[in-house]
């Protein structure tokens, strides 16, 4: 997979440091001016011409006041089936979930895991929900499925190149 460590914001500022820093300054910071946040981690692909564009989004919700997010986008030839692609999607977003858990603990900031995966059992993507929620349950992280997945399902969908 063709990785690219370069964190943006939505504007599409680039990230020039460790998202993990990034965050740190952005957590002091947003804990300063007073905000309540929450943050929703989620990733999700789509296949174009034999290529899998991943986006992985960090979502910042401001309790009553906006939100921000950051993004990092990946690709590969690689062919996958859709319950590979779900759960390297899952597999992306407890990624980065893991990396920055302890900065959330520190600001005592709630997170969630948002799988693009169907509740619904006559969707494809639903194969992939009961491994995807363990793994993501059992990392020690809150779980959302669609319809509840906004971070995966709408903010990292339209990021999605």
């Amino acid at each position: 997979m063709e990785k690219k460590e370069n964190w943006r914001t939505l504007s599409g500022e680039r990230m020039n440091i460790p998202i993990s820093e990034e965050i740190s300054r952005v957590l002091a910071r947003e804990a300063a001016e007073g905000h309540d946040l929450k943050v929703c981690i989620g990733t999700d692909s789509q296949v174009k011409a034999g290529v899998t564009g991943f986006a992985t989004v960090i979502v910042f919700l401001r309790k009553r006041k906006g939100g921000f997010m950051y993004i990092r986008s990946e690709t590969t030839r690689k062919r996958m089936t859709i319950r590979e692609r779900m759960l390297t999607e899952v597999r992306m977003s407890v990624d980065v979930a893991y990396e920055l858990c302890n900065l959330f603990s520190r600001y005592s900031v709630d997170m969630e895991v948002h799988a693009d995966i169907n509740t619904n059992p006559n969707f494809k993507s639903n194969d992939a929900l009961k491994e995807a929620m363990s793994y993501i349950l059992g990392m020690g992280f809150a779980f959302r499925a669609k319809p509840d997945a906004f971070a995966s399902s709408s903010c990292a969908n339209k990021m999605v190149q």
